[in-house]
């Protein structure tokens, strides 16, 4: 009985780590500054409701500093339009720098 226990015991032990392992993987380096695109561009318009959002791709500036770009589709009553948001920030801290928007039609 005390085998079996063990048994299960270890079983679920290492399908929690599998489960924990995987979610781990499935974030995108980038997902930190997704969530402040989404967040900044939210308080810079409140009045729109953000519809996707598209991860660019990174550019890195120089050896120190990198940005994330991202296009966000934000809607306001019948009107759509994007957003082109560039999240700066340090590569060696992972602090965040700077930030810009540029609106554009979809």
């Amino acid at each position: 009985m005390k085998k079996l226990l063990v048994c299960l015991l270890v079983i679920i032990l290492s399908s929690i780590y599998h489960v924990h392992t995987m979610a781990e993987k499935e974030t995108p380096a980038y997902a930190k500054w997704g969530n402040i695109a989404v967040t900044e561009t939210i308080k810079k318009y409140p009045y729109a409701d953000v519809v996707d959002y598209l991860h660019i791709g990174r550019k890195d500036i120089n050896e120190k500093i990198a940005v994330e770009k991202f296009k966000l589709w934000l809607r306001h009553g019948s009107k759509e339009f994007g957003v082109f948001v560039d999240v700066e920030f340090d590569k060696q801290t992972n602090q965040f720098k700077n930030i810009t928007f540029r609106e554009t039609p979809l």
